[in-house]
């Protein structure tokens, strides 16, 4: 930051000058055009940054009261050619940044660039908020704004409950990892399109649910035979999908238990990713024609009903851990593991991190749990797909299966 009083002043001078030059392309011609252009804009930008050296903030404010009146007239003169009030609330807000340039020259920079570009991208932001977003899209992200902005400040960062096994802010930290990570599945979706084929969009799909996503491939190649085999080259690529999952909700409860899974859960990811590949080389002249994208972003219900499961899997997960040790852990992850494996793999970390579960103990429920959820998948591949899709994702689960047990039991 520099100390030099002209030199803030400069600075102030090209804020004024950046974002008028953006407001003088829009500014129109003729009587009822803009009466703010880039000179408007310079001057403006000036005048916060010599009131605020010459009167501090007193004099800043009389600054925006002045210019708040000018910019009350100018509206009066438009308003019913163009209601709009951006050119006015850009130009009280380059007085301002003017004055913050007087004290943090960065500051006010980054944020003159950014009012540039938001400015600048007035028809792309348009289209996107009245063509691209559905109005689901758009509620489900005012919920998960509200959800990191609102809810999670405020969830207490302590363990509570019976045998002191919940931290509320660490569920609710996991929720909301897990709808960013159906978020960003259900994007990829949109973005990529259905020209790509089942693969990618099963491998996208996965994000949101890989479960879901097999049951979906394995009703299309019943439906849709020739489209049977990219259809499974999807189905095993929703796996990667699970244990991206796994390691990521993993390390964000305990790092630890991710450097010990890390070999396990790289070598599953390896064979589920080659797998699934080698079934996409065959079927990439196939032009897939996927519908099977989720209906919105994520899904509120399914989300509490997640919590709720967590909490009641971290809860009895404790009490059988505290009852009967390691061997009742496991137990109870694997059943938990036939409905959602991150859940499971939850529930031990954070036994782990409470100190009540070793980490070197951790390993073995964690893959257990894995392992429930590959025979759920393995049931779901067969009786929704029939022998001809079971017989091809059924070895490709089993060898993804086998990849996260072999370097723990045989290395350790």
């Amino acid at each position: 930051m520099t100390n030099e009083p002209w030199l803030r002043l400069a600075s102030a001078l090209a804020i004024g000058l950046l974002i008028g030059a953006e407001r003088e392309r829009r500014k129109g011609e003729g009587p009822l055009r803009s009466a703010a252009g880039i000179r408007t804009f310079a001057l403006a930008s000036l005048l916060g940054g010599m009131s605020f050296y010459l009167g501090r903030e007193l004099l800043l404010g009389a600054a925006m009261l002045a210019m708040g009146a000018f910019c009350y007239a100018a509206y009066q003169r438009n308003y019913k050619h163009d209601p709009g009030l951006t050119s006015e609330t850009a130009l009280l807000l380059t007085v301002l940044l003017g004055g913050l340039a007087q004290l943090q020259p960065a500051t006010a920079s980054g944020l003159a660039v950014s009012v540039t570009i938001l400015l600048a991208a007035r028809t792309r932001l348009h289209h996107l908020v009245r063509a691209a977003l559905s109005v689901e899209e758009l509620t489900d992200g005012l919920m998960f704004a509200a959800a990191v902005l609102v809810v999670l400040p405020l969830t207490p960062d302590r363990y509570v409950g019976p045998y002191g096994a919940i931290n509320p802010r660490t569920i609710w930290k996991i929720v909301i990892l897990l709808v960013s990570i159906s978020a960003v599945g259900y994007t990829a979706v949109r973005l990529l399109g259905p020209r790509f084929g089942l693969p990618i969009t099963g491998l996208a799909s996965g994000f949101v649910s890989s479960t879901a996503t097999i049951a979906s491939m394995a009703s299309r190649s019943t439906l849709e035979p020739a489209l049977a085999r990219p259809a499974i080259a999807g189905a095993v690529l929703s796996t990667v999908a699970t244990i991206v999952q796994m390691a990521i909700v993993i390390g964000a409860t305990s790092q630890s238990t991710l450097h010990l899974l890390r070999v396990p859960l790289l070598s599953a990811g390896t064979a589920a990713l080659a797998y699934g590949l080698a079934l996409t080389f065959f079927c990439v002249r196939h032009e897939a024609i996927s519908s099977n994208r989720p209906g919105r972003p994520f899904d509120l219900k399914t989300t509490l009903v997640l919590a709720s499961t967590m909490t009641a899997i971290l809860i009895g997960s404790a009490s059988v851990n505290a009852w009967f040790g390691e061997r009742g852990l496991v137990a109870a992850t694997v059943l938990a593991g036939f409905a959602d494996p991150h859940s499971a793999a939850i529930s031990v970390t954070s036994l782990v991190e409470s100190n009540k579960l070793g980490v070197r103990e951790s390993a073995v429920p964690i893959l257990a749990a894995f392992t429930a959820n590959t025979v759920t998948k393995i049931v779901i591949a067969i009786s929704g797909g029939g022998r001809r899709f079971g017989s091809i994702v059924v070895p490709g689960l089993l060898l993804v299966c086998v990849a996260a047990w072999v370097p723990v039991l045989f290395f350790g």
